[in-house]
């Protein structure tokens, strides 16, 4: 009989014990964590892209009666996930060192590996050379984040020349 083995999802641990750990001599510059008003801000702006679209596909099916009662259903739902995945939300921090950018679970980005920064409404997506993908997610303001990744990369460069 084959062996069943544990989905690494299963292991999931919110919060500092998910980090990877610093290595000698690494030292933290700034630390990026997610803002509450931005993260309520996201969950309505998505609740309202869903209940425009839903709305969108009920008058072209030609049911306005039911138009109220799936704009309630979208934004109770969005309103819902908010609340429950807030604790999850607000336990994950980015840490930029002087070599990498640390996230949650593990995930990790080494300054000259990063090709792209980008700023994505209050969220902040980097791309790394090899295809990955990270997203520091709730931000308060992203354009300062994506300055101080930039900035860190290029003081990074220069360091290792």
């Amino acid at each position: 009989m084959s062996e069943m083995k544990r989905d690494s999802v299963l292991n999931y641990r919110p919060g500092v014990d998910s980090e990877l750990p610093l290595e000698p001599g690494e030292k933290v510059s700034q630390v990026f964590l997610p803002d509450l008003r931005r993260y309520w801000l996201d969950h309505m702006v998505l609740g309202g892209l869903g209940a425009v679209a839903v709305s969108a596909v009920l008058v072209w099916m030609g049911r306005f009666d039911q138009i109220p009662v799936a704009i309630l259903a979208i934004l109770i739902g969005m309103a819902a996930r908010a609340a429950w995945f807030r604790s999850e939300a607000f336990a994950r921090r980015w840490q930029l060192t002087d070599r990498r950018l640390i996230g949650p679970q593990g995930k990790q980005a080494m300054l000259l590996e990063i090709e792209m920064v980008r700023a994505l409404m209050g969220d902040v997506q980097i791309v790394t050379k090899t295809g990955d993908k990270h997203l520091i997610r709730h931000l308060a303001e992203a354009a300062p984040v994506v300055t101080a990744i930039e900035s860190a990369k290029a003081r990074r460069a220069r360091e290792v020349r």
